[in-house]
């Protein structure tokens, strides 16, 4: 815990980090709890997703706060995706329990360098759109990306996180266009919720370890998951069920 916060702001850090999973206070920084926990007063002061861009370095940094839904990283992703924007870094915290909050914080880049205030203000402007239903995401795509193409060299994993006690998916794959809305994209056709996500791309490929949360809300048995791994690498890679 952060030293020198008052003991009231204390408490409520506490009460807030009981919703998520238990490694949270164990393994997420003082100031990314505190973060969060700033992220979801303003949800709860404007109810409306939080979606924030800054500069960080030579990238910017993109923060959002909403209720957990397993549409929102493909409607995230694919606005990512149709400008062109290249994913660095992923950071995603969500709750287990209620409210559901989902926090998240993508390092971006456009032609290598942070975005201009005018483009960033046009993403911004499209997640709400998308998530509010008037932002086709897949129609702006479809005149950049073969959203039917299959990607490549897909391997899929599924397990149960010995350490944070939670059912994991590992997804690795070849790096090309759209690739992370295409694995969003299956996420959702899956009905899954992702409360957890680490990220590594390394060589020409990208690896990922989402971890999830069944159809309504539900721990993922592990012949479910099996199920689930198999049917994310056929959708992948173009496969019929």
């Amino acid at each position: 815990m952060a030293v020198g916060l008052k003991t009231s702001t204390i408490e409520l850090l506490k009460r807030f980090n009981r919703a998520f999973p238990e490694f949270y206070d164990q393994f997420v920084s003082s100031d990314i709890q505190l973060q969060n926990l700033r992220l979801a007063y303003q949800l709860y002061k404007t109810q409306k997703a939080v979606i924030e861009i800054r500069p960080e370095g030579s990238r910017s940094a993109l923060h959002f706060a909403y209720r957990n839904q397993s549409f929102i990283l493909s409607d995230i992703f694919g606005v990512l995706a149709a400008y062109g924007l290249t994913i660095h870094n992923l950071s995603l915290y969500g709750q287990i329990y209620a409210p559901m909050l989902v926090f998240i914080k993508l390092v971006v880049s456009r032609g290598g360098k942070a975005l201009s205030d005018k483009t960033a203000d046009h993403v911004r402007r499209a997640v709400r759109e998308a998530l509010a239903g008037r932002f086709e995401v897949e129609e702006m795509l479809s005149v950049e990306f073969n959203l039917d193409a299959a990607l490549e060299q897909v391997e899929t994993e599924f397990y149960v996180d010995p350490v944070f006690h939670l059912p994991a998916l590992l997804i690795e794959a070849d790096n090309q266009a759209g690739l992370f809305y295409k694995v969003m994209y299956t996420i959702w056709q899956e009905d899954l919720l992702v409360v957890n996500a680490n990220l590594l791309v390394w060589r020409g490929r990208t690896r990922l370890i989402l971890y999830l949360l069944g159809p309504n809300e539900s721990l993922i048995p592990e012949y479910l998951g099996q199920k689930i791994a198999e049917g994310v690498r056929h959708r992948l890679l173009g496969q019929s069920l």
